[in-house]
């Protein structure tokens, strides 16, 4: 018996190949130059695509960088779940810790486009289909901050769920605001640390 997928066509096949050939070049140019220094015109040169076909996948800029962030911030979420289950330390911080780092890395990888990718999922239109996907991306990230809270006996549910919310604040504002910019990854890294053991003390203190 077959496997009961019909395959698939051909015009579907071209489709995927465009889709492809588009975020490939985009992924290049805006590693090569960054985002502020990239055109359309230029995506869609590389790509070997007419400028409307582009526009058919990615109608602006942003949304393909959008595109091209979400798979790396899926990433990064996917290698920071594993690593924070891997941890084999009493208490949340560690793990916590550690399902970040990766997502740190990520942003930090070429400032100018984490900066501006996490500036499109917060200021963007929300309706925006790959806004849509980075914004699942982001809530993810904080259940998974929330799951890892959990395990804490001295945090509840519903606190679990507001911290995490504050730690992922930490986490956008430590990997986008100007002051951190000339810090290395580690250094970034450090005074999440701090900033997060602040935030999760008093629960401790009150215990």
């Amino acid at each position: 018996m077959g496997s009961g997928h019909m395959p698939i066509g051909r015009r579907e096949r071209a489709k995927q190949d465009k889709r492809e050939r588009i975020m490939t070049a985009a992924r290049e140019l805006f590693v090569e130059h960054g985002v502020g220094r990239v055109t359309t015109q230029q995506v869609a040169r590389r790509a070997d695509v007419a400028i409307g076909t582009l526009y058919l996948y990615a109608s602006t800029k942003a949304e393909l960088l959008i595109m091209v962030q979400n798979e790396k911030f899926a990433a990064a979420i996917d290698s920071g779940l594993a690593a924070a289950n891997a941890v084999d330390k009493q208490g949340v911080l560690e793990p916590v810790i550690a399902l970040i780092r990766p997502v740190v890395e990520c942003v930090r990888e070429h400032i100018e486009n984490g900066r501006t990718y996490l500036h499109e999922l917060v200021f963007g239109d929300p309706a925006e289909p790959y806004r849509q996907a980075g914004l699942a991306l982001a809530g993810r990230l904080e259940d998974g901050v929330t799951g890892l809270l959990t395990r804490d006996e001295h945090i509840g549910a519903a606190d679990a769920a507001t911290l995490a919310r504050v730690i992922t604040a930490i986490i956008h504002i430590s990997t986008t605001a100007t002051v951190y910019l000339h810090l290395s990854d580690e250094a970034v890294l450090a005074d999440i640390r701090d900033q997060i053991h602040a935030t999760l003390a008093p629960h401790h203190r009150a215990a």
